[in-house]
């Protein structure tokens, strides 16, 4: 056992237990599958070996096995395209979809967290190798705290007011609030509407936000993530029973309408401020050169 073992095999240990830490199901109710899990671990394990072995390679001048790190990139970039493929292929046998946009931020998120773990078993092997094993402790904690918060970014209530408006009629058209939602001709549908469905008011804090929320990968991300957690009262061959978002053009507000299963109030507005923001929705008009240039 020479003097890098137990420094790689720290690197190691901590930048697996870092994946593991990332690697959580919760109300999304993904992952969920042993199997699943276990392709991710692993992965994250690979990760840790790669950033733990980089340190007594530079130490050794041996730059050439460094380049194993753009091999890893370039690996890593697949574990997104197995995470695109995979939801793609089962997002069609989901009541309500999560759509493309969501499954384009999932598929990211889960690339970029094998190189946090790759940074995580770095920074250890390099702390307890250039210090002591406390150090590097220290070291991989401050990283562990660092994955964590870039884990987790904005919510749907950091951009907007959720308000609860209860859906009605205007003859055949479905409102929610003042805004359109669809036409509903039968009175059953409409009886089992007025019964079950549910409506909030998505009122956006400034102009960025009303640009984003219009986003139509963010508004099904939002149907979607109700869906999966207070369930929803339709089946296939039910049109007429599908949860939609539609906006106001006047001002942009969102109203969400749905119908779930579980009629809890508050609870639906706690997991529809819960909703991440997809990085593909977000806009910034606000800090668009033209606007401010024609500001001053």
């Amino acid at each position: 056992m020479n003097e890098y073992t137990m420094p790689i095999v720290f690197g190691v240990v901590v930048g697996t237990i870092g994946r593991m830490m990332m690697l959580r199901t919760d109300y999304r109710q993904y992952p969920t599958y042993l199997h699943g899990k276990i392709i991710h671990v692993a992965l994250g394990f690979i990760a840790a070996s790669l950033g733990a072995v980089a340190v007594p390679a530079i130490m050794e001048m041996n730059f050439t096995a460094v380049t194993f790190l753009t091999v890893a990139a370039t690996q890593f970039r697949e574990v997104r395209n197995m995470e695109r493929n995979t939801l793609s292929e089962i997002d069609d046998f989901e009541l309500v979809s999560r759509g493309k946009a969501y499954i384009e931020g999932i598929a990211i998120s889960f690339e970029s967290r094998n190189y946090l773990v790759i940074l995580t078993a770095f920074v250890g092997t390099l702390f307890y190798l250039i210090w002591n094993v406390y150090m590097a402790i220290i070291g991989a904690i401050i990283c562990l705290i660092i994955s964590k918060v870039l884990q987790s970014g904005s919510t749907i209530k950091d951009l907007v007011d959720i308000e609860y408006a209860p859906p009605h009629f205007d003859g055949a058209g479905l409102y929610v609030d003042n805004i359109y939602i669809m036409n509903i001709g039968l009175p059953e549908r409409q009886e089992e509407i007025l019964k079950y469905g549910m409506g909030f008011v998505l009122i956006p804090k400034n102009l960025n936000v009303v640009n984003t929320i219009a986003h139509l990968g963010q508004r099904q991300a939002i149907l979607h993530d109700v869906s999966v957690s207070l369930g929803v009262f339709r089946d296939s061959g039910t049109p007429a029973l599908v949860p939609l978002i539609k906006r106001d053009l006047d001002d942009g507000r969102i109203a969400v309408f749905i119908l779930p299963q579980i009629r809890d109030r508050e609870k639906a507005i706690q997991i529809i401020g819960a909703v991440p923001v997809l990085e593909t929705a977000i806009r910034m008009p606000s800090k668009s050169d033209v606007r401010n240039r024609e500001a001053n």
